[in-house]
């Protein structure tokens, strides 16, 4: 799974299974976000919407755990 870290400057920084890789920003989908699960096809990046929603949902579920135990 690779996930959009952070933007800096014109570049993305993808947290891939092997580490963060750089790739520039143009590379990804115009809508491409902070936590988008991508995937690369073809030589290009699409979204995983479904498994970014899935991810953001089960922080989510995290968050709320961790709260409620404090």
């Amino acid at each position: 799974m690779t996930i959009i870290d952070r933007f800096e400057g014109k570049y993305a920084v993808l947290e891939t299974e092997n580490g963060m890789k750089n790739v520039l920003r143009d590379m990804l989908p115009e809508e491409a976000r902070e936590g988008d699960v991508v995937e690369l096809k073809n030589g290009a990046y699409t979204i995983n919407k479904k498994a970014a929603e899935k991810r953001r949902r089960e922080l989510r579920e995290k968050l709320k755990k961790l709260q409620k135990e404090n």
